[in-house]
């Protein structure tokens, strides 16, 4: 496990931002940035869907290259906090072979209102697959590919 985004003042929330091979828990993840001053608090889970390409899937297997990846998430939490006025956040991608149905990534975001919450969410997503070095594999009925999906 990588650690909590770190630095700030004493006692400021700074997020939890990491990648780690073991299953997550979006609502507890999502629990520990959220906070009574907050009006909204938007999760997205990403999930190991069943069918990809029109093949069956069995698995995926996320590769990523470690701190380099750890080093641009945290680069994309500090902009998403330059961008939107949002009290706090989470990212947490997973790493190894995921399963059908297994959350392979989580990205919270709690502010005031919730307009802010739903367009840091939505671009952290989308950051986060355009530029972070994590590469995912599709393990089959049938075969297996490394896919590039990047938008």
């Amino acid at each position: 496990m990588i650690p909590p985004v770190s630095g700030g003042a004493i006692g400021e929330r700074r997020g939890i931002v990491m990648l780690r091979e073991e299953p997550l828990d979006p609502t507890a993840i999502a629990e520990r940035i959220r906070a009574s001053r907050d009006g909204a608090l938007v999760l997205f889970q990403g999930i190991v869907r069943e069918h990809s390409r029109g093949k069956q899937v069995r698995a995926l297997v996320y590769e990523a290259y470690g701190s380099m990846a750890q080093r641009q998430i945290e680069e994309l939490a500090e902009e998403a906090r330059r961008r939107w006025p949002i009290s706090d956040l989470a990212i947490v991608h997973r790493t190894g072979t995921l399963q059908v149905g297994e959350v392979s990534v989580v990205i919270a975001v709690a502010s005031s209102h919730r307009g802010e919450a739903f367009d840091a969410c939505e671009w952290l997503i989308d950051e986060l697959k355009h530029t972070v070095p994590i590469w995912k594999k599709e393990v089959y009925t049938e075969g297996e590919a490394w896919i590039d999906d990047r938008p």
